[in-house]
């Protein structure tokens, strides 16, 4: 609940409904026996107070307003499930609980109508409900939100699963709950209000669903890329898919998606449901694709292939996040099928063009890579045999494709031509390379030409699981760092205590062998010693110690000199 100045001598408060219901104000409900007073709940005591402060109307003119769940421009309570719907990852959309509780609804816009009006009249009636004139139960609301943007499926759950769910508060959850049954009785007889949904959320669902996808900028991308074989388009068609979340879309997976659809549905029907014709519709169609394929060695024919293309295109998911077309349309009256507006009588007889679907399926950006045949030849010579089988690049069926792709481009009436034609300018990119970086100076041009992503950001659990997971990462990233440095500095452990018993081993070695040198240099001087020099220092020793002169070095020099055997 809140409350808002209006002027010095005005007070509005506004309320949904459901925090009143269970107290009586005045003119929203009356029960005989009951006496009249201020709500007392918690989730009402800013209300509560106001009155005490403001209740004056001597002073001040005090109105209540007490709303139903709003919508529109964001969608609040409703946001989960509109969210849900929009990104595409549930096969069915959860009603939490039965969902046959009525809930009463006004759009955000036509609540600022009513506040606007008692503004401006100041009626006498002081307690005032403002809601639409819908009934709708929350399983009809869900139903119709699922239709229009999700998977058209819904799945009843147990409502304690919603309290599991990050984006509910405990208002919302109470909100969930509500079931009251309501009609704005004094807003008819005394404001003449210009309503937008007068007939609730559910009849006004499309225009709903356009202002919600506006007000949180969820515009879808449509992209189509062009080229000859070869070139690299389902490289850059996935590159694209994978940074904007765009719906990757080929011919082969997109027939092979719509057969697999159709077999389903023939193997699901029911002869005594109300869906007989649909399911009769979709077994001639399937039957008819299957021939068609038989006969043309697995080619759809090209009115069947344009109705494939077409309902894969006009698919909520391709609709709510966009998509990347890969090589297709080829030819100039394949271009003018598929994105053809058809034209409609409007309400003056007069012929006219529609341009809903149209819009909701042209490209925004063509992009047109091209190369040289000499490269593109090279570039298939270089591939992985597995990759030219699976695109069909032999040789000859390469070549073939490659003049088919020339000759329906030098033709005035092109597919480039035809975009040029509807103020949709191609953006042509020429490719000579295959290195990486070069690949990439070609891909942030492609980015930068189609801006920056329009779709939901990471909510806050995301958030923190990425931020978790980054973590988680680092810590493995060091611990691996750590161990590795742990591992380098064994080796190198190791590698040192090797280097050095290979060193002590080899200086032993050196050792051995010098002294072994030097044993064997010295045999000559000890021989000679031995033989020459000591039998002769002997004898002078000897002389020297019977004479015992008084300078015994010199007795023994000249003795030594007397005695040389070499002087013999």
């Amino acid at each position: 609940m809140c409350h808002l100045s209006i002027r010095t001598t005005e007070l509005l408060f506004i309320s949904q409904c459901f925090l009143l219901c269970d107290r009586t104000c005045p003119s929203l409900m009356r029960s005989s026996g009951e006496e009249e007073h201020i709500p007392t709940s918690d989730s009402t005591s800013t209300w509560r107070r106001g009155w005490s402060k403001w209740g004056n109307r001597t002073l001040f003119s005090t109105y209540v307003v007490a709303s139903g769940l709003q919508y529109g421009l964001g969608e609040q309570v409703f946001h989960f499930f509109f969210k849900t719907s929009w990104l595409g990852q549930e096969q069915e959309i959860p009603v939490f609980g039965d969902g046959c509780n009525i809930v009463p609804t006004i759009h955000i816009s036509d609540l600022a109508s009513v506040i606007q009006n008692v503004i401006e009249h100041q009626p006498k009636p002081y307690y005032l409900l403002a809601v639409d004139s819908s009934n709708s139960t929350m399983e009809d609301i869900l139903k119709a939100v699922s239709s229009s943007l999700g998977p058209g499926k819904i799945q009843k759950r147990p409502f304690e699963e919603a309290s599991l769910t990050q984006e509910f508060s405990v208002m919302e959850l109470d909100s969930l709950l509500v079931n009251l049954r309501m009609e704005a009785v004094h807003l008819k007889e005394l404001f003449s209000i210009s309503w937008l949904c007068e007939s609730g959320l559910v009849d006004n669902m499309e225009l709903v669903v356009e202002e919600y996808q506006q007000s949180r900028g969820l515009l879808p991308i449509r992209v189509c890329v062009l080229g000859p074989p070869a070139v690299g388009k389902s490289s850059v068609a996935k590159q694209i898919c994978e940074h904007y979340k765009l719906h990757h879309i080929t011919l082969k997976e997109t027939v092979s998606l719509s057969i697999a659809v159709l077999e389903d549905a023939v193997r699901s029907a029911d002869p005594d449901a109300d869906n007989e014709d649909s399911a009769a519709e979709a077994k001639e169609l399937l039957e008819s694709m299957k021939e068609s394929m038989e006969q043309n060695g697995g080619l759809l024919e090209d009115h069947l292939l344009m109705k494939v293309v077409k309902d894969r295109l006009m698919s909520n998911p391709c609709r709510n996040q966009g998509f990347v077309l890969d090589d297709f349309p080829k030819t100039y009256e394949q271009a003018k099928e598929l994105f053809y507006a058809e034209e409609q009588e409007s309400e003056d007889g007069t012929s006219q063009i529609s341009s809903s679907y149209k819009r909701k399926i042209m490209p925004e950006c063509v992009l047109c890579l091209d190369a040289s045949d000499g490269f593109l030849k090279d570039r298939v010579m270089n591939l992985p045999e597995r990759l030219v089988q699976d695109h069909s690049y032999q040789q000859e069926h390469f070549l073939r494709r490659l003049d088919r792709y020339r000759e329906n481009n030098i033709k005035d009436e092109s597919v480039g031509n035809y975009f040029d034609e509807l103020d949709t300018t191609p953006l042509y990119l020429e490719v000579s390379s295959s290195e990486e970086p070069d690949c990439l100076l070609l891909m942030q041009k492609i980015l930068d030409t189609l801006g920056q992503p329009r779709n939901y950001g990471p909510g806050c659990h995301e958030v923190e699981e990425e931020e978790r997971r980054k973590a988680e990462e680092r810590m493995r990233r060091e611990d691996q760092e750590r161990a590795e440095q742990e591992r380098r500095e064994e080796e190198e452990a190791t590698h040192r205590a090797a280097c050095w018993d290979e060193w002590k081993a080899g200086l032993e070695g050196v050792r051995q062998q010098e002294e072994e040198l030097l044993e064997v240099q010295s045999v000559p001087m000890r021989i000679y010693l031995m033989e020459l020099v000591m039998p002769t220092l002997t004898r002078g020793l000897m002389e020297c110690c019977t004479a015992h002169p008084q300078d015994p070095v010199d007795f023994l020099a000249e003795f030594l000199i007397r005695n040389n055997p070499f002087n013999s």
